[in-house]
């Protein structure tokens, strides 16, 4: 159970309404996914009710994470294994649960998978894998990454790349912070990845 109410779209204010529509009616929706967007009520799942909570913030935030998701030059295999090293690491469950099929459908191996779900990479992992999950890695735990990791990913990805990997990286903490501090969990009937 949330510790926020879920806000029925019949109550919400103009500016509230606003990011609802923005929400809901976006790539986010459209795209391929195991989870909906809104419950059959209409009400927003996930982390995106909380969103509405703050409309101002809320919309900009939703705007920088479909920017992330539908406009970013990184392969989405990176990006998903990104994100899916965040959620490990905040061991956010819905996280996971929302981002491990779709990085299967980017086409990370399951068993890269699977090994960031426990914190660890294959050492036979593809060098692209590799050296991102590096990056990732030193960004989170150290909140600094050394000259050869940034070297290795500058060449691999470009400066572009890295500026979005690196808002990835803080994007999917923001959401991660949201969903655990608000303690928002999967579906009815789903297993949780990491346990409560």
């Amino acid at each position: 159970m949330t510790r926020l109410p879920v806000l029925a779209p019949e109550s919400l204010n103009a500016d509230q309404k606003r990011v609802y529509d923005t929400i809901a009616g976006d790539k986010r929706r459209q795209a391929t996914r195991r989870f909906k967007m809104t419950s059959d009520d209409g009400t927003l799942t996930g982390p995106f009710n909380t969103l509405l909570y703050a409309p101002g913030v809320g919309d900009a935030i939703q705007q920088l994470g479909g920017a992330l998701r539908f406009e970013s030059s990184l392969p989405g295999h990176l990006r998903e294994l990104a994100i899916l090293m965040v959620a490990a690491r905040w061991r956010a469950n819905y996280e996971w649960y929302a981002h491990a099929p779709i990085a299967e459908r980017e086409e990370l191996d399951r068993n890269v998978i699977a090994a960031v779900k426990e914190g660890e990479i294959p050492e036979d992992a593809p060098n692209d894998v590799r050296t991102v999950c590096s990056f990732v890695s030193e960004l989170v735990h150290t909140r600094r990454v050394s000259d050869d990791t940034y070297a290795q990913t500058r060449d691999m990805i470009g400066e572009q790349g890295l500026v979005e990997l690196i808002a990835v990286v803080g994007y999917y903490s923001l959401i991660a912070g949201l969903l655990n501090t608000f303690e928002i969990g999967v579906p009815e009937g789903e297993e949780l990845p990491f346990g409560e």
